[in-house]
Order: C-alpha cells, then structure tokens, then sequence
C-alpha cells in the first residue's frame, strides 16, 4: 500500500501552533486564535484545546482566496458595499 504522505515530515512542517503563526503575522497569540474562532483563518482542532495551523491555508485565506477564507463585506467611503479580503484593525480587536 502507497503511503498517503510521501514526506511526513515535510507535511508535518506546514502546521504550525497558534505562537508559531502569531509570530509570523506579527501579531499576538490571542489574536490568531480569535481569527480561527471566527472563521477568518483555517484550523485543525485536534483536541478542544489543541489546534494546529496550516500556513498555507492560512495565507490562502488571509489573500481572499474565496475557496479557502471568508470574505467580509465592508461599507466604503463612496457608500458602495464590497468584498474586502484584506483585514483591518477591527478585526484583530
């Protein structure tokens, strides 16, 4: 029988802790988690209180990729009514 992950260890790397992607968006840890909780990013719960991040997906969702993130709607100056992908200050509050 074929393994399904050629390289495991490669696979493996792709997830990360919700410390280890707070420290490459440069945000905080409490921050990402509230992302995943709000569906803004992708997460693997493996127990309740154990949750992994795949970067790729992460980032996927985090450039608007309408397959992999939730878009959100945002009002603009001009009053039009558009998708945004791109996150603001809000939505790290």
């Amino acid at each position: 029988m074929k393994d399904a992950h050629p390289n495991r260890e490669e696979a493996r790397e792709e997830f990360v802790t919700a410390r280890q992607l707070a420290e490459v968006l440069k945000v905080s840890e409490s921050t990402v988690r509230r992302l995943a909780r709000d569906g803004r990013i992708p997460c693997v719960r493996l127990t309740t209180r154990l949750v992994r991040f795949n970067l790729r997906a992460v980032f996927r969702a985090l450039d608007g990729d309408e397959a992999h993130g939730r878009r959100t709607r945002r009002q603009h100056a001009d009053g039009d009514s558009r998708e945004d992908a791109q996150l603001s200050f809000a939505d790290m509050l």
